[in-house]
């Protein structure tokens, strides 16, 4: 274990002294510390599969997949639940969603008939979460529309909170050494877990957000304090829950909620330091955190080739990341204000990255050895590979393809500003860098929106607190 982290803790001491430098090249985080992960399993693939399947990568993929739903919960700007777009973003996460899941479930029974529902749920709930990680350009490029960008990014931001839940039902009902595997006897576990993850997650964020409101007015706090608030608070919220039997993953995601919503409304009250702040060395944490995660994907990749891929795993995952995607997207946008080459670009734009490598990891590590956890290891590689041929190297294409004119400039009353962009979720975790809150950047007058530099090293200002 000791040569792997003077592998990864090198590799990103060297990535970071040439961030700047690699990032003016499209070379991102992610690829550095995934070519290093395969680097590094070729030399030691006989140890790949005891490190993947050990208790200490369990740990590390929980706790990174904790502080990534905090974190998402806490990004989203604009002052609503669903953003600019709350009637596209909900069809998205409460229609589309569950459509691609089952759907995905229903083909992955007819490609693999061998494997239990439970881990064909497992694999539709790492092949379907969006995330960010492998296409960070396209939510810079000026030619997809601004409210498309906004709804990806709510979509991506939301997604992987609203899976977890039905990702830990997967997890018991696919066996467990201490919970039953019925249907029945998996959601009597799993409902009070959810319960039990609402109450401990919205306590403990708005609490302390309450609380830091009150210390800020106070002047009690300094600003190293309120950063270290922001990392404690995922933390602690999920070994609370943990430690009482509830879904620490969603209790961290509705404690970024809470947090998010009690913090704001304080600010607007009674003052006080942008709240991006607050959240700055949480960021750069998960940042780290999720380097490592691709690292580990590295050495999945490496692992998935010496195993050998099957067919239909190769064409589920192909599916999942173009029809299992488009269809269910389409279909619920019918009716909404959004015009069907709009629809299209949202359903072809849907990048898969660090959410499926974490819930990779952890079926990988929760399904008994055999068919079952090959599988599931197979489909996180094949669908993380695919979305970054895809989604990273073809987004532009697919921007160019379905190209959207652009709507007649809003002009604004005097005295008021536009709406900023939304920042792409896992884009600074993802990529293992942030800047400043409020760094300067590029501006896309005709969607009124900023646009930093790097995509993968900044994180824009707070909202203004007339939100």
């Amino acid at each position: 274990m000791i040569p792997v982290l003077i592998v990864i803790t090198a590799v990103m001491a060297g990535w970071s002294l040439l961030a700047g430098r690699l990032e003016q090249l499209h070379v991102r985080a992610p690829l550095v510390l995934v070519l290093a992960g395969v680097a590094t399993g070729l030399f030691t693939h006989s140890e790949i599969a005891v490190a993947l399947n050990s208790k200490i990568a369990l740990h590390v993929a929980e706790i990174t997949l904790a502080v990534l739903l905090f974190v998402d919960a806490t990004e989203l700007r604009g002052g609503r639940l669903f953003g600019r777009d709350p009637g596209s973003a909900a069809r998205l996460l409460l229609v589309a969603l569950p459509l691609g899941l089952g759907a995905t479930v229903l083909l992955a029974g007819v490609l693999l008939p061998e494997l239990s529902a439970a881990v064909l749920l497992l694999i539709a709930c790492v092949v379907t979460p969006t995330d960010f990680a492998p296409a960070e350009s396209l939510v810079r490029d000026r030619r997809i529309p601004a409210r498309v960008r906004n709804v990806l990014n709510v979509e991506s931001g939301y997604n992987d909170g609203i899976v977890s839940p039905i990702f830990l039902f997967a997890l018991v009902l696919a066996g467990s050494t201490t919970e039953k595997r019925t249907p029945s006897e998996a959601l009597a576990t799993t409902v009070p877990f959810a319960v039990k993850a609402l109450v401990i997650g919205a306590l403990i964020g708005a609490l302390l957000a309450w609380l830091m409101n009150l210390a800020q007015r106070a002047n009690l706090m300094s600003d190293q304090s309120r950063r270290i608030i922001g990392l404690v608070i995922p933390l602690l919220t999920y070994t609370s829950t943990v430690a009482v039997h509830g879904n620490g993953f969603v209790a961290a995601f509705v404690a970024g909620v809470a947090f998010r919503y009690v913090r704001r409304a304080g600010q607007r009250h009674g003052g006080g330091a942008p709240a991006g702040s607050d959240l700055q060395l949480v960021e750069d944490t998960s940042a780290l955190m999720t380097m490592v995660m691709w690292f580990f994907f590295g050495n999945a990749v490496v692992l998935a080739f010496v195993v050998g891929f099957d067919w239909s795993v190769l064409l589920l995952c192909a599916a999942a990341l173009t029809v299992l995607r488009i269809v269910p997207v389409f279909l619920a946008l019918l009716g909404s204000r959004l015009g069907w080459r709009e629809r299209l670009l949202i359903g072809a734009l849907g990048p898969r990255g660090t959410t499926s490598i974490v819930f990779g990891l952890l079926a990988f590590n929760a399904i008994p050895d055999g068919p079952g956890a090959n599988s599931a290891l197979e489909a996180t590689v094949l669908v993380v590979l695919g979305s970054l041929l895809l989604h990273g190297g073809g987004s532009m294409a697919i921007a160019r393809l379905l190209r959207v004119k652009p709507r007649p400039r809003t002009f604004l009353a005097p005295g008021t500003e536009p709406a900023a962009e939304t920042t792409p979720h896992h884009a600074s975790s993802s990529a293992g860098a942030a800047v400043t809150p409020g760094a300067a950047g590029d501006v896309d007058p005709a969607a009124g929106t900023a646009e930093g530099g790097s995509l993968a090293a900044r994180r824009p200002a707070a909202d203004p607190p007339s939100e």
